[in-house]
């Protein structure tokens, strides 16, 4: 093994990877994300539903803690048309609009980051706290965490944009990118994936699977914590 870590090592002999192999795995690591922030937001799920029948000292819910619709309508709204603006992006690009995807992508990051803001101050605008009985800390235990996840998908989404935005003017689609350049190591002799850029597809196909799934679960937040 220690001779795959030598000054003199062929990388070449090591690296051209075809980018179809990584990208079915991007894909799948897509899909067993959503898998695992599904289980992750079921806690929340079951603790509403528990802690709802059981009503201990009937401190669930009392009178003054009620959230505010309108601002839960509004972060929810932001994320579901960020995720289809996501979507809408995926097409143009896997269609060869490269700008229209980036359009839509940049518009999809501001709505995104815009449901964020909200958020923080819809918190702000609720007349209680986390401490304020059983729906209370559901409320913001749920919300807090779907902040964190939304958050790391605006990054993600960042990143791909960021990729598809540097090599804007590549007309071959990276084919033509020097070794190392895609990965920022502009020492290495060869890719680790022939035409690294192409890998920008299978990032928006997966990212755009995962950030429908999330905005899934900002729907499903807001039916339980706003509306039941």
């Amino acid at each position: 093994m220690t001779e795959l870590a030598q000054p003199g090592t062929d990388y070449a002999v090591v690296e051209g990877e075809d980018p179809e192999v990584l990208s079915r795995n991007l894909i799948s690591a897509g899909q067993l994300l959503a898998g695992a922030t599904a289980f992750f937001f079921v806690a929340f799920l079951f603790a509403y539903f528990y802690l709802r029948s059981v009503n201990n000292a009937g401190m669930w819910k009392p009178k003054h803690v009620d959230a505010s619709v309108t601002w839960g309508t509004i972060v929810m709204a932001c994320i579901v048309l960020s995720a289809m603006l996501v979507r809408f992006g995926r097409i143009d690009q896997a269609a060869g609009r490269r700008e229209a995807f980036r359009q839509k992508g940049f518009a999809a990051l501001a709505l995104g980051i815009a449901a964020l803001v909200l958020q923080v101050i819809g918190w702000t605008q609720q007349d209680f706290g986390p401490t304020d009985g059983g729906f209370a800390s559901v409320f913001f235990g749920w919300t807090a965490f779907l902040f964190l996840f939304v958050l790391g998908a605006m990054f993600w989404l960042e990143t791909v944009l960021a990729t598809s935005w540097r090599y804007r003017n590549d007309a071959m689609g990276g084919a033509n990118v020097p070794p190392g350049h895609a990965s920022g190591d502009p020492d290495r002799m060869a890719h680790d994936i022939r035409n690294p850029v192409e890998l920008n597809r299978a990032e928006l196909a997966a990212l755009s699977f995962y950030w429908m799934f999330l905005a899934g679960i900002a729907v499903l937040a807001w039916i339980i914590l706003y509306l039941i």
